[in-house]
């Protein structure tokens, strides 16, 4: 992994690292490439949070991905975030930075979601000018992630993944490519997951996402609180044969199993990546 969109080839698959596996971590480095945090959750000048993420960077490379930016807000950019942010990235040396294509925040006070935005023109150009100011504050590059709506604008004028490609365009940032977020999407909108993939250039996407969701009264729900499903493990090859083994994230945030449930998903994907990697096809999945 680099600090740029890199062109992997070689299989590379990491874990959240969440709270109930520190003690894991902390005896032993699993048999993972890289781990990802949530920026916010690391932001104080100290306490164990820090203190264990600098022990777990001693020994693999970190992503970090941030909840609670909401660079699609009409607020201003907050600066103080951006400054932690920024703290962060200094003491850690991650190797991949990344937010959200949503919004969070309204002059009457602060959601705790990733709220989808219209897709229109003037979205656009209100996010370039503040993914500008983000990469410029971090001088460096940051990948946007697709995220799972549970609305549609009419004013809607792009698909999310060719909004994203604009924005990449006129930015050059990149892309953190969500497939689970695709397929909730497929389900709940009766989207193309295929074409919106297929909507990307391969060169812009420097991270993949898979999780699990839960359905509830027919509606998919993004609560990365189970395994992947075959269908998004298909949907994850044609990823690969897209945009090449790209480094990819087993994320599971909700009902947390043993640490060895998670790294039995990850070796799910790098056997995808191996599988594609030497030309044949992905290996069947179990649900």
């Amino acid at each position: 992994m680099t600090g740029d969109i890199p062109a992997a080839q070689a299989p590379s698959v990491g874990v959240g690292l969440r709270h109930a596996h520190y003690a894991d971590f902390l005896a032993a480095t699993p048999a993972v490439d890289w781990v990802e945090v949530h920026s916010e959750n690391y932001f104080g000048d100290g306490g164990y949070d820090l203190h264990v993420l600098g022990k777990v960077r001693r020994d693999l490379p970190v992503s970090l991905h941030g909840v609670g930016l909401g660079l699609g807000s009409a607020t201003p950019l907050d600066d103080a975030h951006m400054r932690k942010l920024r703290r962060l990235v200094d003491r850690i040396c991650p190797d991949i930075v990344s937010e959200h294509l949503s919004w969070n925040a309204a002059p009457s006070g602060y959601l705790n979601d990733l709220l989808p935005l219209p897709l229109t023109d003037a979205a656009l150009k209100h996010l370039c000018t503040r993914v500008d100011a983000l990469q410029e504050a971090l001088a460096r590059r940051v990948l946007l992630e697709n995220v799972s709506a549970y609305v549609r604008f009419e004013a809607d004028r792009y698909g999310e993944t060719a909004f994203l490609a604009e924005l990449a365009r006129r930015t050059g940032c990149g892309v953190l490519l969500d497939v689970n977020n695709l397929y909730v999407n497929q389900r709940n909108h009766g989207e193309d997951a295929i074409r919106a993939m297929d909507a990307l250039p391969p060169a812009i996407v420097g991270e993949i996402h898979l999780a699990g969701h839960s359905v509830t009264q027919g509606i998919a729900v993004d609560d990365h609180g189970s395994p992947v499903i075959p269908e998004v493990w298909a949907l994850y090859d044609h990823a690969l044969e897209r945009f090449g083994n790209v480094p990819t994230l087993i994320e599971w945030d909700t009902r947390i199993p043993p640490l060895a449930d998670l790294l039995r998903e990850a070796d799910k994907a790098r056997a995808c990546q191996a599988a594609r990697r030497a030309g044949s096809t992905m290996p069947e999945q179990q649900a």
